[in-house]
C-alpha cells in the first residue's frame, strides 16, 4: 500500500510539473506578426487604416500602442466591460491568440507625429498635462503617461499623436460615464470641464 501511495505522490508531482511547463511554454510563445496582420487587414483596417496609422480623427491611431494595452481594451470589448456596438461585435470574433497577434503587429509600426490646432489652448493643455489641477484634484497625465506621452507598457497607454477628436470624445466618456473600464479616469474626467478637455485633447495630439 505505501508503495502504491509514493507511486501516485511521484505521478501527481510529474503531473503538476508538466501542467506548468505547458503553461510556461503558452506565456512564452511569440506572437504571430504575419498572422496579426492578416487579421488586422480583414478586421481592423476599415476604421483603423492597413496599419493602425492616422486614419479618420474619430478612430483611434493604433501605430506604436503598447500590446499589453491594445489586448486589454480587446478583451474588455469582448467581455462587454468596455462598451462600444461596433468593436464588441468586432472584438466578438477575435479568440485571445488574435488578440495577441494583432497587438503585436500594430505595436511594430511607428506611430507618426501630430499636431495641435488650436493655438489658443495649448498652454492651458500643456499646463493641465505637466502639473494637472491641484484645486479639482486632477493628477498630471504625465504622472501616467510620462512627460511624452509615451505611456507605461502594460498599464498606461501611449497618448502622443493621438487625435484630438478621439481623445476629446474619451475623455468626455469618461466623464460622462459612459466608458467605465478605468476608475482612475472616470474620477480624474469627472474634474475636467469642456474647454479643459478640448485643451488637453489639442495638446496630446501634438505631444511627441
Amino acid at each position: 500500500m505505501k508503495r502504491f501511495l509514493n507511486l501516485i505522490a511521484v505521478a501527481s508531482v510529474a503531473l503538476s510539473l508538466s501542467g506548468l511547463a505547458q503553461a510556461s511554454e503558452t506565456k512564452a510563445a511569440k506572437p504571430d506578426l504575419a498572422a496579426g496582420e492578416a487579421k488586422a487587414t480583414t478586421v481592423c483596417s476599415a476604421c483603423h487604416a492597413a496599419d493602425g496609422s492616422r486614419g479618420a480623427p474619430t478612430y483611434p491611431i493604433l501605430q506604436g500602442q503598447h500590446p499589453e494595452y491594445l489586448v486589454k481594451q480587446l478583451t474588455e470589448f469582448k467581455d462587454g466591460k468596455r462598451k462600444n456596438p461596433v468593436m464588441g461585435g468586432m472584438a466578438s470574433t477575435l479568440t485571445p491568440e488574435d488578440m495577441q497577434n494583432v497587438a503585436a503587429f500594430y505595436a511594430t509600426k511607428k506611430a507618426k507625429d501630430g499636431a495641435a490646432k488650436n493655438k489658443d489652448l495649448v498652454a492651458l493643455g500643456e499646463k493641465i498635462y505637466r502639473g494637472g489641477i491641484a484645486k479639482k484634484s486632477v493628477a498630471a497625465c504625465a504622472s501616467c503617461h510620462s512627460p511624452n506621452g509615451a505611456g507605461m507598457p502594460s498599464q498606461y497607454p501611449r497618448l502622443a499623436g493621438q487625435h484630438g477628436d478621439y481623445t476629446k470624445a474619451q475623455l468626455t466618456a469618461f466623464r460622462q460615464g459612459d466608458r467605465t473600464n478605468s476608475p482612475q479616469m472616470v474620477s480624474i474626467a469627472a474634474n475636467l470641464s469642456d474647454k479643459e478637455i478640448e485643451a488637453l485633447a489639442d495638446y496630446i495630439a501634438g505631444l511627441r
